[in-house]
């Protein structure tokens, strides 16, 4: 016999599995003897009294023993001799379109305009020590995507759009700990994500796909409504039948390009604010009802936070409990912050972008650049946030209760941000449009979390990469360019996913649609 429990656990009965099937047997009223196994499948914290629990989702099987937990794992035949399918960049939709097109049969192609993600670590070292900028080779660019370097979290609101349990499937069976099939936020950490993201690449390789780093698309070429052909950096020119442009939010020349050839493409609204970093005790203090120590059972504390001020959504984007904040300049000359967190979350600080819903009346100064509008203004911000801390990598920073009084504040609080920070008056510095909105969302959130609002906290500028300022159109039903054959959009870059489980999500959607056009 098989029962389904939900267990309410402090969280020292949590941490221990005797302790999970002794109340599971309790709960259940009979002696434990008879319990066979009892399988985690589902757990979370739940703080919204002053008692933190863990609820957790059990099977008991009682009288019989537990099937084997294991799964079998994919299997990839070999393409060397398929079919081969172009695919623009190695992030989470790349790969997962790569992997899944091997399945289906097809040779992947995959063109990365950055490094592997070991050589990609000493370009983002150098951005941290010396504030040099690799166009190609950093925190948004290079094996693995923008996610691989910042935080891992496993995530999303976008279950219609796939298998969200065959996602974590694949990553386990890839080296994730299968602890992301039970956790409700589940999250695996930069310090662990490159070797995920290598051993994805490896299984590429060993059946007969490509993967080749470095190696930029710099045109392309389009006959009779068709794709006919990309061309490399490197001055070759490869011959395509169907081309996956899953090139991540951040790759502004692509679009360029994709305008300069005549690809309809359009600007879409985004989001843009800045970070805000607290000690990770206050907000353990104020989410756990704590005091300053939160024990060693509970992980760090986390928030979501959203207020409309002026009509406009202000919310938390990408909160990083235990993290830091980095540099994620895609070019020099321009200053954005992004966040992350290792797999431990052990950093003393907890920080999360705080943003504004950006809209077309927003962009209209730039109207004559058409869809490229929404970026131009992205681009604008970001020079000019670089100008605010100094003209290179050192972020403009604001104490937090400052920056809602408008005041200048004469030191600063210490920070996770590497680069380092200057004081800067981004009450000013920001767009009014921007700064009114975040000052309204903070006041509010200090209203929601008694003690959020502090100099205790402070901001840094400016996040502003939080989805792509441009989308790529695309059939609904075939998933390619409504008028290019052959050109497929996917992923976040295009406008069609928001983080790493929804872009492999639509990595695999798109892979399907290129064997149902077959």
């Amino acid at each position: 016999m098989v029962k389904e429990l939900e267990l309410v656990l402090l969280p020292h009965e949590a941490a221990s599995h005797n302790t999970i099937e002794l109340r599971a047997a309790q709960q259940l009223g009979i002696s434990i003897d008879r319990l066979q196994n009892v399988t985690l499948k589902r757990r979370s914290i739940d703080a919204r009294k002053k008692q933190v629990v863990y609820r957790i989702k059990v099977e008991a099987f009682i009288d019989e023993p537990a099937p084997v937990a294991a799964f079998d794992p994919i299997n990839y035949p070999n393409v060397s001799t398929a079919e081969p399918v172009h695919i623009i960049g190695s992030g989470p939709a790349g790969l997962f379109a790569a992997l899944k097109l091997i399945e289906l049969g097809y040779k992947p192609i995959v063109l990365e305009r950055g490094k592997d993600v070991k050589e990609r670590r000493k370009d983002i070292s150098l951005l941290h020590s010396k504030h040099v900028v690799n166009e190609d080779s950093n925190y948004c660019f290079g094996e693995g995507g923008a996610g691989t370097y910042s935080d891992g979290k496993l995530y999303t609101r976008s279950k219609k759009r796939g298998d969200l349990e065959r996602i974590m499937r694949v990553l386990v069976q890839h080296g994730a700990s299968n602890d992301i099939r039970i956790d409700a936020h589940p999250h695996i950490g930069t310090n662990k994500l490159p070797k995920i993201v290598a051993a994805m690449r490896d299984q590429i390789r060993a059946v007969g796909g490509e993967v080749h780093f470095e190696t930029k698309m710099v045109d392309l070429t389009i006959q009779g409504r068709k794709v006919s052909s990309i061309s490399t950096q490197h001055g070759d020119v490869l011959t395509c039948k169907h081309l996956v442009l899953a090139t991540g939010h951040s790759a502004r020349d692509v679009y360029e390009l994709l305008h300069k050839r005549g690809v309809e493409i359009e600007a879409k609204p985004f989001a843009l604010g800045v970070r805000v970093e607290h000690p990770q005790r206050l907000i353990d203090s104020i989410q756990y009802h704590c005091g300053t120590d939160r024990g060693k059972y509970l992980p760090a504390a986390s928030y979501a936070l959203v207020e409309q001020v002026n009509g406009r959504g202000v919310y938390s984007f990408c909160m990083c409990p235990g993290g830091h904040i980095v540099p994620a300049a895609t070019a020099p000359g321009e200053v954005v912050v992004n966040g992350m967190s290792t797999s431990t979350r052990s950093s003393k600080y907890a920080n999360s972008g705080i943003v504004v819903s950006i809209e077309a009346v927003d962009w209209q100064k730039y109207a004559n650049e058409g869809p490229l509008a929404a970026m131009r203004l992205q681009a604008e911000i970001e020079r000019t946030t670089c100008q605010l801390g100094g003209g290179d990598q050192t972020a403009p920073a604001q104490r937090l209760v400052d920056f809602v009084e408008g005041k200048v504040s004469n030191s600063l609080n210490s920070v996770s941000y590497i680069p380092g920070i200057a004081s800067a008056p981004l009450h000013e510095g920001l767009p009014p449009f921007i700064a009114s909105r975040l000052r309204g969302g903070f006041r509010g959130f200090g209203k929601k979390m008694k003690g959020y609002f502090t100099n205790e906290a402070q901001i840094l500028a400016v996040e502003s990469r939080t989805s792509s300022p441009v989308r790529v159109p695309r059939d609904k039903a075939t998933l390619q360019h409504p008028r290019i054959a052959g050109l497929y959009p996917c992923g976040e870059g295009p406008g069609y996913a928001g983080g790493i489980v929804s872009a492999a999500m639509d990595g695999e959607r798109v892979a399907l649609a290129i064997a149902n056009a077959n």
